[in-house]
Formats: C-alpha cells, structure tokens, sequence
C-alpha cells in the first residue's frame, strides 16, 4: 500500500468526514504565472500521476489506488484540468498522422519577449512556446507537413517586425517524447 493511501487509510479509521477529504485540495498563490499560482495536496497529485502513466484508465480505478470514490476522482480531475495543472489530451507521433518535418527553432528577439511569444503561440504549427535565458530568447517547436510547409512557416516567423534571427534544428527522427514525469 502506498504512502498517500496508507495516510487516507488512517484518516478514514480516526472517523474524519470522507465528504472533507474528497474536495479538492487546490489553492491559488498569488504571483504572475499561471503554473506557480496552483499549489495541490499529495491525493491529486496521484491522481495526476496515474493519469500520466494512462490516461484512459477509470476514475474507478484511480479511486481505488488513491483512496477516493469515483464521483470525488472525477471532482478532482475537473478543478485540475479548469485550474490549468493538467490537461487530458491523445499524444501522437506526428509522422504516423502526416506531419513528417519536426524543428525546434531558436529565436533572438529584439524587445517585448512575451509579445513574441504570444504571437508564436498563435500560429497552428507551433506547439510548444518557451521564453529561455542563453543563447535564444525564444524556442518554439514545429511540426510540418514537409519541407516548403516549414519554409513557409519561417518566413512568416521572419516577418515578426522584433525577431532578430532564428536558428532551426531539423528532427531526423523521433526516438523519445514522454509526458510521464510526475509531480513534486
């Protein structure tokens, strides 16, 4: 038996209200960003991690690992997904549904960061956006059709009045790509 549900086992024997140990334990923290803004107990923690490692299995089951009914897992992943810790989405490899060019790009950016990276964020063929401190100050995944779809898309990326340069590191093949990486 695991720790978090050894703990929920316990508290349920001291007679605590399992109504009282089923909400969701989700609070905001004041600060900009969104990601540091949500602190989570130790339960929804587990159900994100058992989420992580399969994402169709029931709240049934991950009630039953973590200590909870279905209908409180089921509570618990809704605030999770509506507060933004987590989302439930089919992760793919893009080669097999017909993107078969992948790029990371690097890009230096004269003045507003952030202006630029909500633009790239717009962009349909961009599915990661990161402001980072080095030698770029923005990165940005890219899946493409092919070569003239990324080409294109450089082009309208160079077109951004404030991007200085970019650099583009082609993927030749996929060999990793994991969301598995737990909680803290």
């Amino acid at each position: 038996m695991g720790l978090i549900t050894a703990e929920l086992v316990a508290n349920r024997r001291r007679n605590r209200h399992p109504r009282l140990m089923a909400a969701p334990a989700i609070h905001r923290i004041p600060g900009k960003d969104r990601h540091l803004r949500v602190a989570i107990d130790d339960v929804s923690k587990s159900i994100i991690e058992q989420l992580q490692s399969d994402g169709r299995k029931s709240y049934a089951a991950i009630g039953h690992v973590v200590g909870l009914s279905e209908a409180a897992v089921r509570q618990r992943v809704q605030r999770l997904i509506e507060s933004g810790v987590m989302q439930i989405v089919a992760v793919t490899d893009p080669l097999t549904v017909g993107f078969f060019r992948m790029a990371m790009l690097g890009m230096k950016v004269d003045g507003d960061l952030q202006q630029v990276a909500d633009q790239l964020a717009s962009f349909p063929e961009i599915d990661y956006v990161v402001v980072t401190a080095g030698s770029f100050d923005v990165m940005a995944e890219v899946i493409c059709e092919d070569d003239d779809h990324l080409l294109e898309l450089l082009q309208r990326i160079r077109n951004i009045p404030t991007v200085r340069t970019t650099e583009s590191f082609v993927y030749l093949k996929l060999r990793k790509q994991l969301y598995n990486w737990g909680t803290r």
